[in-house]
């Protein structure tokens, strides 16, 4: 697997940032641009990314205030994990968000970029929605 990785600190307790990433209607507003069609339920969230892949994806575990899984309910292009942890530091939250994937060496130099913006991306609006 793949690993991509991003970590943001939120001055938030980790409470209020575990309630928001444990429901996956909130994750959309965490998405780029290129995602469409997206519906979602608490555990559940389907979605297009533009001129690519249909995802289906779904809380597969959660460890309140810890660690958020999400994983595809449906086939993939690729293997898929992803995975939120949260550490409390006092009033702020350490944020790290992974991406693992299992790829081919041609996806790998296809989706490796891709991949790592939208780590980098998911944080950030964290970041500036919960700040």
């Amino acid at each position: 697997m793949t690993t991509f990785e991003s970590k943001v600190n939120i001055n938030k307790p980790v409470n209020g940032v575990y309630q928001f990433l444990a429901d996956m209607n909130n994750h959309q507003q965490l998405m780029p641009d290129n995602i469409q069609d997206w519906t979602s339920t608490t555990d559940e969230a389907r979605f297009g990314i533009q001129n690519m892949a249909k995802l289906a994806l779904r809380i597969d575990s959660r460890i309140e205030n810890t660690e958020i899984n999400i994983i595809p309910f449906e086939k993939p292009p690729f293997a898929l994990e992803l995975k939120w942890v949260l550490d409390a530091s006092g009033s702020s939250t350490e944020v790290q968000f992974t991406i693992a994937a299992d790829l081919n060496m041609m996806m790998k130099m296809l989706a490796s970029g891709p991949l790592q913006k939208l780590a980098d991306h998911e944080t950030q609006k964290l970041a500036e929605l919960l700040s």
